[in-house]
């Protein structure tokens, strides 16, 4: 497999890796600046020149994908019988550097219910580098003519169009954020059943007013969850601020504090290393 198709297939299968690139050369060496090799917990491919360089620069990047490190780092190797070296000798007599950069496993967020808020909400979560799923029960939600606004996104979307809507938890990958927002509230109810059933999933979001939580909550405690199960929910979402009630300033609102979640939670820090 190339590198380029090991990258695209970590990101399909959402599991972490490093891309390893050579980007200098002193002397000589056994690959040239420019090759590529992509590293995971358990397999690689490609090369960047074996032997103890190609090893510790595995090393490193299975240390990194242990760690969830999320920032570059660049190693530098000596090809030298004199370098101290952990993984047997290389005496081509140069020097390489490489970069390590991190693939990491991106968010997945669910939205279900693409009316007016939930697809001004798909518009900015678009702009970012995740996995997002859109679900509705209705068709004319997800017609093609009304996604076509989506078409130049950095996200890789998923449409799910189900009559069933809840059905579709059991479609998403596993740490999804769901955000509930359909136009039916009994529906919205049905998903939040739902998804308090399913251990996969991350954090859970409904829009609406308290009014509408505490009737949710009454009505999820007599489905049998208990306190912990509720509280699991967060409701009403959005950043407390903005008042408007225009779609886009809601979808706004949201979007920032599932944004604000994402990078909090996300690691960062680089480092340059010499051996």
């Amino acid at each position: 497999m190339s590198w380029l198709s090991a990258v695209k297939s970590l990101r399909e299968q959402r599991r972490a890796g490093v891309l390893v690139t050579v980007t200098g050369v002193r002397g000589h060496a056994p690959r040239d600046a420019g090759a590529k090799m992509v590293v995971a917990m358990d397999d690689s491919w490609g090369s960047v020149g074996g032997g103890n360089l190609e090893a510790t620069a595995v090393g490193q990047a299975r240390a990194m994908i242990a760690a969830g490190a999320g920032e570059p780092v660049t190693l530098t190797v000596s090809l030298s019988d004199k370098a101290p070296t952990e993984h047997g000798q290389q005496c081509c007599g140069g020097e390489v550097t490489v970069l390590l950069e991190p693939l990491p496993v991106v968010p997945a967020v669910a939205v279900f219910g693409v009316g007016h808020v939930g697809l001004e909400l798909a518009r900015i979560l678009a702009r970012h580098d995740l996995e997002l799923h859109l679900v509705d029960s209705r068709a004319d939600a997800l017609a093609r003519s009304r996604i076509a606004v989506l078409d130049d996104a950095v996200a890789h979307i998923h449409v799910h169009h189900s009559p069933v809507p809840e059905v579709a938890l059991g479609q998403v990958p596993a740490g999804t954020h769901v955000l509930v927002m359909t136009h039916d509230h009994a529906e919205d109810a049905a998903i939040c059943d739902a998804a308090l059933r399913c251990a996969h999933l991350a954090s859970i979001g409904l829009i609406g007013s308290s009014a509408k939580w505490a009737r949710f909550e009454a009505l999820l405690r007599r489905e049998g969850h208990d306190e912990a199960a509720v509280r699991r929910i967060q409701s009403p979402i959005g950043q407390r601020g903005p008042t408007g009630k225009e779609p886009a300033t809601i979808a706004l609102s949201v979007a920032a504090e599932l944004l604000a979640q994402f990078e909090f939670a996300s690691p960062s820090g680089g480092s340059t290393v010499s051996t």
